[in-house]
């Protein structure tokens, strides 16, 4: 029995899944076959479901003499054929939904995340696990189709949608021609020539005539150039397997500081050079996040790289000959403040807001203009200020904590490398600035209190120490409230009463 060709379009507010599916509806049309299109508009990025639900028959008008056949309204689990979509976690939950099958449907999508605002709350890494998705898009489709098709969009100065497009023709599970849909394209006259080259880049992709990358690792800091005096101290101190890990570190410093400061990097994680593999690579890991620390210095950096304006520029598809206003929202506060200040200075003004609660709770709200010549300017006066950063209180103040952490795993070494790893881990809980650095710090403290220490000294079991280290600084992470963490560490009496 003939049946319609099921198409569902899953996208976010904002990405041209209305644009897709008038393409698609046009080329259908113009093959002269019935098709019916209706779609659940959302709203901007994830605050509501953006999907376009398409049908069509098979067959020609003349073959169906002209009578109009029964479509549906609305997908149905188990009953699509293609699935388009133009955002990785946008296509778990369709496959969630049940709307992608082993036995029948074709998966379309684009690797790329725009993280939602549940995964950007978390304290700790709320992100949705990537690789798990792509496995779940795997094993649920019968054919699947996954690459970056935002990078690609980007390079040819197209909309996703264009590219999303040129892989479902490339696909060939539609009954339109590769012409036909070219026509449409250039039958609309807007960025005829950008969204055909778009729409020939996701064909080509599609059709396996081009590498399509998922799932992409790049370290954002490759284009660094790091001094021979370094990449040798690399090869001749440190095992091999750690040069990966160890070469991102040193780039990512570079950047934040100086080449200077990725020799402090370097000179730190020398006495960890012949520990477990597992535990050196996850203590340089948070030693390289924990140097770069944030502070309002490394905001006016970012927000003053050239990259930056290109990449505001390719998501908000402005023309060459657009003009393109930037406002940055800052407020900053007296912590803030007192951060770039000399640390006489700032323990001065500390101490002045801890009797004056006006002044502690002192904050100023800015909008800056930074696509402006001033507002520009006084970010990047901001950034230069990071010469001057060796002479700050929170440079200072960072600097002494962790000699502090690194010495603690190394005494956690020498009595359990599962105890070392999990206070290297630790240092997850110490990130930001202002209120939530204070929190995350706050946090580390009360589970080196309660439990490392403790563990270290013999006076509680190292085995059930490390599990409730492990239990506690989850806890901190799930509430910035700090309330899940005092209930976890209420437990600490039963840990004295078993190892005595």
């Amino acid at each position: 029995m003939t049946k319609p060709l099921t198409l569902l379009i899953a996208a976010l507010g904002g990405e041209g899944g209305g644009v897709l599916t008038g393409w698609v509806v046009k080329a259908a049309q113009d093959s002269n076959l019935p098709v019916q299109a209706t779609s659940i508009p959302g709203v901007a990025q994830r605050t509501g479901a953006t999907t376009y639900y398409i049908e069509i028959w098979p067959q020609t008008w003349s073959e169906v003499n002209n009578n109009t056949p029964v479509f549906a309204l609305s997908p149905a689990v188990g009953e699509i054929d293609v699935l388009a979509s133009t955002e990785l976690l946008e296509t778990g939950r369709q496959i969630q939904a049940g709307y992608v099958t082993p036995d029948r449907t074709h998966l379309i999508a684009s690797t790329h995340r725009v993280f939602s605002t549940a995964e950007k709350m978390q304290m700790g890494d709320g992100r949705v696990d990537s690789k798990q998705l792509v496995e779940a898009a795997g094993d649920r489709s019968r054919l699947h189709i996954l690459f970056d098709m935002e990078d690609i969009a980007r390079d040819v100065g197209a909309h996703i949608s264009a590219v999303l497009l040129g892989a479902i023709a490339g696909c060939g599970s539609l009954p339109i021609s590769e012409k036909t849909f070219r026509n449409v394209i250039r039958g609309e006259g807007k960025a005829v020539e950008a969204n055909l080259a778009g729409f020939d880049s996701g064909f080509r992709a599609a059709q396996g005539e081009m590498r399509a990358q998922s799932l992409r690792s790049t370290d954002q800091n490759s284009h660094i150039t790091v001094p021979e005096n370094l990449q040798s101290r690399v090869r001749e101190e440190f095992p091999d397997d750690v040069h990966e890990i160890l070469g991102q570190g040193v780039r990512r410093l570079i950047d934040f500081q100086d080449v200077a400061y990725a020799g402090c990097f370097l000179d730190r994680l020398v006495t960890f050079s012949d520990k477990d593999t597992n535990l050196f690579k996850k203590t340089a890991k948070h030693l390289a996040v924990r140097m770069s620390f944030e502070d309002v210095i490394k905001v006016a950096q970012a927000k003053t790289r050239a990259t930056r304006m290109r990449r505001i520029k390719a998501e908000s598809g402005a023309s060459p000959g657009d003009t393109l206003v930037v406002t940055e929202f800052l407020k900053p506060g007296i912590n803030e403040f007192c951060d770039v200040l000399p640390e006489g200075l700032a323990r001065w003004l500390l101490a002045k807001a801890a009797r004056w609660p006006r002044l502690q709770n002192w904050q100023r709200g800015m909008e800056l203009n930074s696509s402006s010549v001033s507002g520009y300017t006084k970010l990047k006066l901001l950034a230069g200020m990071r010469r001057w950063r060796r002479r700050t209180w929170r440079f200072r103040q960072e600097q002494e904590t962790i000699e502090t952490w690194l010495h603690t795993i190394l005494l956690a070494a020498t009595i359990s490398n599962a105890l070392a790893m999990e206070v290297a881990e630790c240092s997850r809980l110490i990130k930001g600035y202002s209120d939530t650095h204070t929190r995350g710090r706050s946090s580390f403290d009360q589970i080196t209190a309660a439990l490392i220490q403790p563990a270290l000294s013999g006076k509680i079991d190292v085995a059930l120490a490390v599990g409730q280290i492990a239990s506690a600084r989850e806890a901190a992470l799930a509430d910035s409230e700090g309330i899940a963490l005092r209930e976890a560490l209420s437990s600490p009496k039963e840990l004295f009463s078993k190892a005595s």
